[in-house]
């Protein structure tokens, strides 16, 4: 039976090859370091799975500001503190909101000690603790996962793809379906544009075939954003709206998308499943990844079916959960934790 008929299961193998093979059809190298993460993106765009071409020893920095990710009012802090002792006010410019939600993220960066303080009079001051480095992101590639081309999911990848382009947040787009092993990979006949990739996967042996490649988007220019399309059919000529999109707005985007991709990686599924089920396993056929996998339906389930309105689930024995001192939880616990580990060891540094 083939394990990777859902697009989750589809997905979660797309992120390994990544892992393992990104970019594609290049010898590796040292000069590179990939993060790889999945389901994210920003309020009107969100993409199956983002791999972040880094800086190594950038990277290395950036793990100085811990593994959570740096919020907007974080990095507005952490980006413009000084060198040496200085008023809070006198050092950062102006937010463009309220000065109190600055002291907030100024107590929020010293409680996760990435930020010095200290009081002068009835004064705030600051001083950081190492300097945030911004190159530590070089590109950043964004992968919609469609394993059947045939399924009612796969209409709308047109008009994602193009919203894409147009508003060029990522360096590059790329499609990942399943191979097919026909002369001419049937994704090529679809209705896509030209500038995104196509990558033909078989996500059983993780052996993968370029098919198009995708051309670099114009991320320092200013975007478009599609509001609205016709809907008068093919014969409608009439215009779409659209918006522009400040280079400088792209700019503090991709940075906020590249820290909450730093955060979560693509191995945080078990954040939104249930692993405290007594049916909830992680598997390993071919000793390169690990998988969830239900007992009771017998098959990697979805994230959307691991949840606590399933019919089958069924919470750990308390006896699971009181080995060990001090009590540690039961297995569902112990596969976050492995996850977790997992997850760490692609963050260099931390």
């Amino acid at each position: 039976m083939d394990r990777y008929t859902t697009e989750f299961a589809f997905e979660l193998r797309t992120c390994r090859w990544a892992e393992r093979a990104w970019p594609p059809d290049e010898p590796a190298s040292d000069d590179h370091a990939f993060v790889v993460a999945r389901q994210l993106g920003t309020k009107r765009r969100r993409w199956d799975t983002i791999v972040l071409e880094c800086d190594p020893e950038a990277l290395r920095e950036r793990a100085n500001f811990g593994a959570e990710r740096l919020d907007g009012d974080l990095l507005h802090v952490v980006r413009n503190a000084p060198a040496e002792w200085s008023y809070y006010r006198d050092c950062l410019p102006h937010p463009g909101y309220p000065w109190r939600y600055v002291r907030e993220a100024i107590h929020r960066a010293d409680d996760r000690e990435i930020l010095e303080t200290r009081k002068n009079g009835n004064r705030i001051e600051i001083r950081r603790k190492w300097p945030y480095p911004d190159d530590w992101v070089r590109r950043i590639v964004a992968i919609e996962n469609k394993p059947d081309l045939d399924a009612s999911a796969a209409r709308a990848l047109g008009a994602q793809l193009e919203y894409d382009v147009a508003v060029g947040l990522a360096d590059e787009v790329w499609v990942a379906t399943r191979r097919t092993g026909d002369p001419v990979e049937r994704a090529l006949f679809e209705d896509l544009p030209v500038e995104a990739g196509i990558l033909a996967l078989e996500p059983e042996t993780l052996a993968a075939e370029v098919t198009w490649y995708p051309r670099s988007l114009a991320v320092d220019d200013p975007g478009t954003r599609i509001l609205e399309r016709p809907d008068g059919g093919r014969r409608d000529g009439s215009a779409a709206r659209f918006e522009y999109v400040d280079p400088d707005a792209k700019r503090e985007t991709r940075l906020e998308i590249a820290e909450r991709a730093y955060e979560r990686g693509w191995r945080s599924f078990a954040d939104t499943m249930r692993p405290d089920c007594r049916h909830f396993e992680l598997r390993s056929r071919d000793g390169l990844q690990l998988e969830p996998y239900c007992a009771a339906k017998g098959r990697c389930q979805t994230a959307a079916e691991c949840s606590g309105g399933c019919a089958e689930f069924e919470p750990e024995p308390p006896v699971w959960r009181t080995r060990g001192w001090p009590i540690e939880g039961g297995p569902g616990k112990r596969c976050k934790r492995l996850l977790e580990d997992r997850r760490r060891r692609h963050r260099p540094g931390l």
